[in-house]
């Protein structure tokens, strides 16, 4: 391999990379933003490629046939991610899954604040998922939930008398 093929395709590897990210940032839909993120990840194993042979090692090699193998766990993986979430709303846009996002950190009441100082500040979780306080349970769940209660017996006494 001369030095100008090494050139040329270490210039592709680029463009492919670069085509993958263009994609992954402009795309709405999940499928098309996972087959840019392949693309990415196939810029990246030419490199590789590429980078072990100029050195005349197998390292490169190797790490790529590692990188292809994650990227088809990936993809499995984000098949499965897609068909679960168009099961549960039919559509792949982006934006109509806002919804999965984290809910926004309430402030913290005056008694929390005036006990730390004002230069420590602590690093804070977002909470996951719906806050029970602001979103409760909706009636039709929690009758089914008292129906549900009154059928089974109280303790295990109950249990054994029956029995």
């Amino acid at each position: 391999m001369t030095h100008f093929d090494s050139q040329n395709l270490l210039i592709f590897g680029g463009v492919l990379f670069a085509i993958g990210l263009i994609g992954f940032l402009t795309r709405r839909s999940m499928i098309l933003m996972f087959l840019s993120l392949e693309t990415m990840l196939s810029g990246v194993s030419l490199n590789l490629i590429v980078f072990s042979r100029i050195h005349q090692n197998y390292q490169g090699q190797v790490l790529a046939i590692m990188v292809l193998t994650i990227a088809a766990c990936e993809a499995a993986i984000a098949l499965a991610f897609v068909v679960s979430l168009y099961r549960r709303k039919p559509t792949l846009d982006v934006l109509a899954w806002d919804e999965l996002s984290e809910t926004i950190m309430p402030k913290m009441p005056d008694a929390l604040s005036e006990m730390s100082e004002p230069h420590e500040q602590f690093p804070t979780l977002t909470p996951a998922g719906l806050d029970p306080l602001s979103h409760p349970m909706p009636p039709s769940l929690d009758a089914a939930m008292n129906q549900q209660n009154s059928t089974t017996p109280a303790n295990a006494t109950e249990v054994v008398q029956r029995a």
